[in-house]
């Protein structure tokens, strides 16, 4: 198995170099979306499963390889396809690849943010990403599918803990599952709950590739529209992830470009796209021509007309 990935384009983390440090699919959860399959083994239990040594020398390695090629680095991302915080050295690892002078960051299920060891580790990081599926504990069984000995309202204390004490990047991602968390009643509790843990900025995403539920399907348009609306109001900043990467709100003179790349970030308003056409000396048969070509959806809220990119 390959320790190191990329670097690859994010739109979260920019250019990132990959950090696989859990086996295949390790994890504290078998959530219905994850779209590396079905989980192998289910643990809660932190252990060592490469030498600290052994990553920071792959990555040191695949670091000085890509600054050769004259590529550029914007973090270094621990990205497994497991649960990264299983790892008990993961705290270790910060550390010796924060001597690279790269920013490092996590992206975690949260799941053992409880455990003291686990949030002081996370702590050391530069940029964090807590998964919030859910705010209330039927739901989170549901989808997140979690070990049996996990207790949520503790992981919810854990987050909230964490947040006080972190001066890092906090980040946070919620799945939306069509007819399992995109209700309106299910949003407005998970945003409320990120109202409290006012992370820096709070991703909305849905399953691009097969998911372990075969069932599993995405929130539909109008309802991923009507999620962003709820959450940025509990939220100062909230963004779409639907499988668009690299080029999201770049201006390149090209207005149905321009138009397409805000979209997969933000629902764009009618009132927007009308000034951003008016900018280019364009006009609405642009928008007519894209909604034809199913390049963007059109969808309603609260007596509005937004526009979103097409999934």
């Amino acid at each position: 198995m390959d320790i190191t990935f990329g670097p690859v384009p994010s739109r979260r983390l920019g250019r990132s170099l990959g950090i696989n440090n859990i086996p295949p699919k390790i994890c504290s959860y078998a959530c219905v979306y994850c779209q590396l399959g079905n989980t192998i083994k289910m643990q809660i239990e932190r252990q060592e499963f490469y030498p600290a040594k052994d990553i920071f020398n792959s990555i040191k390695e695949r670091v000085t390889q890509t600054y050769s090629q004259n590529e550029i680095i914007d973090y270094l991302a621990f990205v497994p396809d497991g649960e990264p915080t299983l790892d008990i050295n993961l705290g270790i690892k910060i550390e010796l690849l924060k001597t690279l002078n790269i920013p490092v960051a996590v992206i975690s299920n949260a799941s053992l943010i409880d455990n003291k060891d686990v949030c002081q580790e996370l702590l050391k990081a530069d940029w964090v990403s807590l998964k919030v599926d859910a705010a209330n504990e039927k739901l989170w069984r549901k989808i997140d599918r979690p070990h049996g000995k996990l207790n949520f309202n503790n992981i919810k204390d854990g987050m909230l803990s964490f947040r006080k004490d972190f001066k890092g990047i906090l980040a946070t991602e919620t799945m939306l599952i069509r007819g399992m968390n995109d209700a309106v009643a299910d949003i407005h509790e998970i945003g409320r709950f990120l109202k409290r843990l006012q992370p820096n900025i709070a991703y909305l995403s849905i399953p691009t590739r097969p998911p372990a539920d075969k069932n599993v399907q995405p929130a539909y348009p109008a309802s991923i529209n009507t999620a962003y609306q709820i959450i940025s109001s509990y939220v100062d900043k909230v963004e779409l992830l639907t499988g668009y990467e690299g080029n999201a709100f770049s201006f390149t003179g090209d207005v149905r470009q321009d138009i397409l790349n805000i979209t997969s970030v933000h629902p764009m308003r009618k009132d927007a796209v009308a000034e951003i056409l008016n900018k280019a000396g364009a006009d609405w048969h642009i928008v007519e021509k894209m909604l034809q070509n199913d390049e963007i959806i059109q969808s309603e809220y609260e007596n509005h007309t937004f526009f979103l990119r097409k999934f």
